[in-house]
């Protein structure tokens, strides 16, 4: 039997250590025991504890499928299967030039996977539509971040730092189910009465402000930017802001004082419905805090202006002077597995290895020499994901899909014309361990390795990089990614070094990386394996950077940007219109096609819930356990009901983990923020009725 591996969760950005035993296979060919860490200490969550059950799953694809004219599909070779993709990209890419050829992928990848992805699109396909699931997560806090700092780390700080904090201002999270051993990292700022919980909904995590532990804060949807100039306002007009910091270490100041002079608490009070002395007392507890810290996630990101709410967060944090101080900061909080690392080397349509840019000449050649093409070969920016999905089988759009490590039928916003675009094109191919609900609608199915099965790297939300291990042999029809891009690369001609050892591609990305923001290049595999602490930026010599910004900020004159902001009018309801939250719940993980397979996840929570205000369903005739149906311009759907005195009454709250008809992206937009391109997913209205 082979030795007992350390690894790490396959779902969120937490990673958190666990050990895999092998086992006789039965339930699991493994057993699941959480091992000590600074994320988790040891401990995991429902979905870490039942992880390995994946793995035993009757319903796995072990062969490549290929879609019939009756809409079934038959196990086909892979020499097949291959040889009709690259026939068919190649016949596409000659009548309607490269980009008529599109790669989407996913936060989930494995570093190299990501890495080898974005360089097999570039210069195997020689297309520039490339872009990413993370785009619907974390673009908006990176775009504010790049903006204000010069560099986007989701936490430039060790979580352990959290530990000792007074304040803790949360806003647009609910960890306490999404990452629930992260709140073990809140308990000092409860213990101090300093947790300030901002969430439409009394949540698991704004529960944890009970019992004098802290405040929460319920403002009306989509004013979360409004309140965050209010609390910026009292801080300037009540001279709580760190002068000497912020003449020191910031440009843009006299900018925001004037922004933000319009906010004063009272007008705050009117636009959020939050309090304006509980406006003024977040500012003063952050204020007068030893040690703070203001965290942001999707609540506030994903809106058609959400990088400029996550700059208002960041204002308010450099105001206080908590960026770059040991003892205090700012973070977002990074959702998917390695939505960090994925972002950073060459998925987004933007980007090229090591955070750069793919329209800088220096970035380019650097990344030239090392793929050992011209530079001139590499396609400019492509296309975000949004465009990227809504140009399938249009005129001069995408022809032909391949979808790597998502399941956007259910996690694109407004998925009724993501399935419709997707319904256009002449070549979808998904790789995935199952068949998900955009493999259902792909012309190929490659089936590919879980987690356990594979040797990699991932980066969690403090930017620590750490090893994915293999602990359990794949089905023998299943193949890695990189084998894949190998395949496809020799069959397309294209240059270059396609290793399948992933602690090669990792070398290379290292090499690829080297001088960037994001510099791997003093890591590999063997170094990894030791159990150091590996905090990117990371370059040849050093020891990591566990902490960014402590001596300047990554803009050439070493300062950070204060930007000033202003809210836009967001859609809200008339009449007896609802304003519709959607997020996760603690069972569920992303799109469900992992969570909704296991059934201790999905039993508590097999089909879709809506939960709403008594008061709310009062007036609409609406009992406690009966259906509903929600509809606006975009689609509908129906849901059994749960009343809750926990969530505004002008709210409705939907998880968006399930599918088909149960989709709450059937009502959600796909209005994008103009410097992120990240949907609007929390931003939408709907009117709400009883069935019959």
């Amino acid at each position: 039997m082979a030795p007992a591996a350390d690894t790490h969760c396959p779902y969120c950005a937490l990673q958190c250590a666990m050990t895999l035993t092998p086992t006789a296979g039965e339930p699991a060919p493994v057993t699941v025991s959480g091992r000590e860490f600074p994320t988790n200490r040891g401990g995991l969550c429902k979905k870490g504890w039942t992880s390995a059950e994946l793995l035993a799953r009757g319903d796995r694809i072990t062969a490549p499928l290929v879609r019939q004219d009756d809409g079934s599909f038959v196990e086909a070779s892979w020499d097949e299967v291959l040889d009709r993709i690259a026939r068919e990209v190649a016949r596409i890419g000659r009548e309607s030039g490269a980009d008529a050829v599109g790669v989407f992928g996913g936060g989930g990848l494995t570093n190299e996977k990501a890495y080898q992805l974005g360089k097999f699109a570039r210069i195997a396909l020689r297309t520039s539509r490339i872009d990413y699931n993370g785009r619907f997560c974390m673009s908006s806090a990176a775009a504010a971040a790049n903006r204000a700092f010069g560099l986007d780390r989701g936490l430039p700080f060790p979580l352990t730092d959290l530990d000792t904090a007074d304040a803790v201002l949360v806003m647009g999270s609910n960890m306490g189910d999404t990452m629930p051993p992260f709140v073990q990292h809140l308990q000092g700022a409860r213990a101090r009465g300093g947790l300030i919980v901002v969430d439409p909904r009394r949540s698991t995590t704004a529960r944890l402000t009970a019992d004098g532990a802290g405040t929460h804060v319920q403002p009306a949807p989509g004013t979360d930017m409004a309140l965050l100039l209010g609390v910026c306002h009292v801080v300037i007009a009540d001279e709580l802001y760190d002068r000497d910091y912020v003449d020191a270490r910031t440009t843009g100041f006299d900018a925001v004082r004037r922004s933000v002079s319009a906010w004063w608490p009272e007008r705050t009070e009117q636009v959020t419905g939050v309090p304006a002395g509980v406006v003024r007392d977040i500012a003063h507890r952050l204020a007068g805090a030893r040690s703070a810290y203001v965290l942001t996630g999707r609540g506030v990101e994903q809106h058609a202006d959400g990088t400029d709410t996550a700059t208002a967060a960041i204002n308010l944090a450099l105001l206080l002077g908590l960026v770059g101080r040991e003892g205090s900061g700012y973070g977002t909080l990074t959702g998917q597995g390695n939505g960090q690392g994925g972002r950073e080397h060459g998925q987004k349509s933007d980007q090229l290895p090591g955070y750069r840019k793919i329209t800088d000449p220096a970035a380019r050649a650097h990344v030239a020499r090392v793929w050992g093409v011209d530079p001139e070969s590499i396609p400019g920016p492509g296309i975000p994901a949004v465009q990227l999905l809504a140009s399938c089988g249009v005129e001069g759009g995408v022809r032909a899909l391949l979808v790597h490590g998502s399941n956007v039928v259910v996690s694109a916003p407004d998925v009724s014309q993501v399935r419709a675009a997707l319904g256009r094109l002449d070549l979808l191919v998904v790789s995935d361990f199952f068949l998900s609900e955009t493999a259902q609608l792909a012309d190929i199915v490659l089936p590919v390795l879980q987690w356990a099965e594979e040797e990699g790297t991932m980066t969690n939300l403090e930017g620590r990089v750490i090893r994915r291990r293999r602990a359990v042999d794949p089905p023998p029809g299943a193949r890695s990614e990189l084998w894949i891009m190998r395949e496809l690369a020799a069959r397309l001609d294209a240059p270059g070094a396609w290793s399948l050892d992933p602690a090669e591609v990792f070398d290379e990305l290292a090499h690829a990386s080297a001088g960037g923001l994001s510099d791997y290049s003093g890591l590999s595999h063997a170094l990894l394996d030791t159990g150091i602490a590996a905090h990117w930026p990371y370059p040849q010599g050093s020891s990591g950077t566990p902490r960014v910004f402590l001596d300047r900020f990554a803009h050439d004159d070493g300062r950070a940007r204060f930007v000033s902001v202003r809210p836009r009018r967001p859609e809200t309801p008339h009449g007896s219109e609802l304003s519709l939250v959607t997020g996760r719940i603690l069972e569920h993980y992303q799109s469900g096609t992992q969570t909704r397979r296991v059934a201790e996840l999905n039993d508590p929570n097999p089909r879709l819930v809506a939960q709403m205000h008594p008061v709310t369903a009062r007036d609409r005739g609406i009992a406690d356990g009966s259906r509903v149906r929600m509809s606006n311009h975009r689609g509908a759907l129906e849901a059994d009901v749960r009343l809750c005195p926990d969530i505004r009454p002008d709210t409705v709250f939907l998880p968006f983990h399930y599918a088909g008809p149960e989709s709450a992206n059937l009502l959600t937009s796909a209005a994008t923020d103009p410097h992120s391109a990240m949907p609007e997913f929390k931003n939408a209205v709907v009117t709400v009725e009883a069935v019959a």
